[in-house]
């Protein structure tokens, strides 16, 4: 019988269906570099959410689960209890995992169940125009914040620390950036690594560019996102302290 190599050993890609300069894309690819590293793409079932994380359907020699918006973290919690030995991934934006999602989401951290969250945080409901979402800074202009989102309906949800607070001690909670693949590709592996071992859950955000949206270039999209940084510090959380990166 001909020894055929698994496929995510091929050199062959293929493009992302993403917006030119979308930040999903630098998220996934490193994603795929921590699947081959730990040679895990037969274990993952990749469960996706409505909106531009769809676009990932077909991205990963991975089995993949569409959800309904706001509903992948529960399906994957629910997919686990009946395959508890596959690697359960759920991946979202801000609004599909802190807006429509946010109860599943903090429910599936306060139980430990042992899945892995990955929510990307681009500021904005993306797909659907660019609308404002619960990450939204104050000051932005989005379709629906036309003259800039106003102080009265908060500054940002900051997510990993409002999970952290009822999270257990041993879950591994953390947000990155895309302006350090490195480091994203390293905490995307730390979280799948925590479900494989710990069997308890694990959470990270990781803040991206909306180009399209936000109707800038590359370097005026660089430059909004370090001011995201600044707004959502980059760190891992523990119960016992947090430690910055």
């Amino acid at each position: 019988m001909e020894n055929i190599a698994p496929i995510s050993w091929k050199k062959s890609s293929k493009p992302h269906l993403f917006c030119p300069g979308c930040g999903h894309g630098i998220v996934l690819k490193q994603l795929g570099y921590a699947f081959d590293e730990m040679k895990i793409a037969r274990d993952v079932t990749f469960g996706i959410d409505i909106g531009c994380s769809l676009l990932a359907w077909n991205f990963f020699d991975a089995d993949t689960i569409q959800t309904h918006h706001g509903r992948t973290t529960s399906v994957m919690v629910g997919y686990k209890m009946a395959k508890p030995e596959r690697i359960a991934l759920a991946y979202m934006g801000d609004g599909g995992g802190y807006a429509i999602g946010l109860q599943a989401l903090l429910h599936a951290a306060y139980r430990n169940n042992p899945v892995t969250v990955i929510l990307v945080n681009n500021e904005n409901y993306a797909m659907t125009g660019g609308q404002s979402s619960p990450t939204t800074p104050v000051g932005m202009v989005t379709s629906t914040s036309p003259n800039g989102k106003r102080a009265e309906f908060g500054k940002g949800l900051h997510g990993p620390e409002l999970i952290s607070e009822i999270a257990a001690p041993n879950a591994y909670i953390a947000r990155v950036s895309i302006s350090n693949p490195i480091q994203l590709k390293i905490t995307l592996k730390k979280a799948i690594e925590n479900q494989v071992k710990n069997k308890v859950f694990s959470f990270v955000e990781v803040l991206s560019i909306c180009p399209t949206n936000w109707k800038t270039n590359a370097k005026e999209s660089f430059e909004i996102l370090r001011e995201a940084e600044k707004l959502y510090p980059i760190k891992e959380f523990t119960k016992e302290k947090e430690v910055e990166k």
